[in-house]
Order: structure tokens, then sequence, then C-alpha cells
């Protein structure tokens, strides 16, 4: 039997293991095809791909966009108006191409800004510095920080009990340390993927804090822009959910994706090759 997950994370984004690591993990779970799709980075695929050739292991070089949807602004409203809504869109079988290249650059940018303005609004609250400590943790690289980092620094000092409770008190949206993304747009990251090579994907698509009706619109958005595939929620949503994610696979003539979104053995409810099954009518995404 195949084992499939094609949404990972190493340490060049917010993941523990190192692209190698990743790989070997994966392959001793009983995984047979990995994708490693670091936020807004491919910088981890090459050493990926040639440690699963080694292993005998199918691999597909990613990569997991943050971009901005405007969300509707009242409840079946088609046009914009909402507040920005920040969306993740999985790119599979990407290949080298300066478009995309381009947009990773401007996001990693955007994501170093941020991870300082961030770490700057929390030492004017706290009385202390986290940058050093988070730039550490993101193996020196500012384009990698993100907000997990973050969280895990407030947690190793005691100002939360966990790191959920970092987003819910310091980070989240309306938060004292929130700090606007600057991403790209859904339609700029979808044509980016697609003009290199790849396929795009709408990431854990219930995860977003929207109705079923923006839900909706969300995945109409995604569809009309060239998005490729939804990736099907784990079995800990609601039926009613998985099942709504599956008619839409079906409206939309949308193919299904797989993937644990793992990043690390320290969250254990995310684990490699731990997907869903794929519901009966829908077409497996590159098969």
């Amino acid at each position: 039997m195949h084992r499939i997950d094609l949404h990972t994370h190493s340490h060049c984004s917010d993941g523990s293991l190192s692209p190698q690591a990743l790989v070997e993990a994966a392959h001793a779970a009983g995984v047979t095809l990995l994708a490693l799709t670091d936020h807004d980075s491919v910088a981890g695929n090459a050493a990926a791909a040639q440690r699963a050739a080694e292993l005998g292991m199918g691999f597909w070089p990613g990569v997991e966009l943050s971009v901005h949807w405007p969300r509707p602004a009242g409840p079946g409203a088609a046009a914009p108006g909402g507040r920005a809504v920040v969306i993740h869109v999985v790119g599979l079988q990407v290949q080298a191409h300066p478009v995309l290249e381009a947009l990773l650059c401007r996001q990693q940018q955007a994501r170093g800004r941020r991870g300082q303005q961030i770490c700057a609004r929390l030492q004017q609250r706290l009385g202390a510095d986290p940058w050093p400590e988070v730039l550490a943790a993101a193996q020196q690289q500012p384009e990698a920080v993100s907000r997990t980092h973050i969280a895990q620094w407030l947690h190793r000092q005691g100002h939360v009990r966990s790191v959920q409770q970092a987003f819910d008190r310091w980070l989240g949206t309306g938060k004292p340390a929130h700090v606007q993304p600057d991403w790209c747009t859904l339609a700029e990251g979808i044509a980016a993927i697609r003009q290199a090579g790849g396929r795009a994907v709408l990431a854990h698509p219930t995860r977003y804090g929207l109705s079923a009706t923006h839900t909706r619109l969300l995945v109409a958005a995604f569809a009309g822009a060239g998005g490729d595939a939804l990736e099907l929620p784990d079995l800990q949503v609601p039926v009613a959910s998985r099942d709504m994610v599956a008619r839409l696979c079906v409206q939309h003539g949308l193919q299904a994706s797989v993937g644990s979104d793992f990043h690390g053995p320290h969250l254990h409810w995310r684990r490699l090759g731990q997907v869903p099954p794929l519901p009966a009518g829908l077409q497996l995404l590159g098969h």
C-alpha cells in the first residue's frame, strides 16, 4: 500500500528537522511519496530530493505560499470588502523559474520584516528582545522566521503556557504583537506556481476560521484563479466539513491532495504519512 504525504516542513522554514532527516523519518514511517513544502522557500528541496533518491523513495519539490484573499464583506456577497484573510497555497512539483524565484524573494523579505517588527513590539511590552533567539531558531535566516518561532520563544520564556496561547494572547489578529503581513495575492501565488510547472493546492481549507459560505467563496476564487486541488481535511475535522470539501472538489472540477502538515516530532498530532483516505469519486492529484 502506498503512503503519500504532500505537505511537510523542514527547518528551512518552521519545521524542526533538516530536509534529509525529514526524508529519513518519512521513509521510516512507510511514506512512499513525499513533498517538502516549506513556507515561501524551496531551499531544502535539492537536499531532500537527493536523500529520497538514495532511499528509493518518491519525492516532489514543493513550497507553501502565504497569500492574501479579500474576504467578501457580507455573507453571500460576491464583491470584496471585508478584511483580507491569510490563506496558504501549496505548490507541488515546482521547478526553478524566475517568476516564482522573484515572488519567493519578495515573500521572504516580507517575512523577515514582519518577524523583526513583532519582536520589537514584544520587547516594548515584555522588556526582553526575542529577536536573537528567534533568529537562531530559524538557522540565522531572517527570511525563515515564522510566528511559530516567536510563539515558541514566548513559551520557553514562561510568558504563556503553550504555543497556542502565544497566538491567542500575543500574535493573532488584533493582539498586541500582531503585524499585518505583506503577502502576495491569491491569484499572484497561483500564477507563479503554475508558471514554475507546478500544481496549486489550497492547503487545509477548513482551518481559516471562515464560515461555510466564505469557504465556498474562497474555493470558487481559488478555482477561478487556476487552482488545481483541495487538500483534504484530517479526520479530526467534523464530518460535515470534510463532506463539504469533497463536494467542492466535484463542483469545481478540482482534484484532491493529502498531507500531514508535519512540522516535527514535537507536534505529535501531525504525524508523517497520517493523512485522510480519499473519498469515493475524487481523483488524487498526480494520479
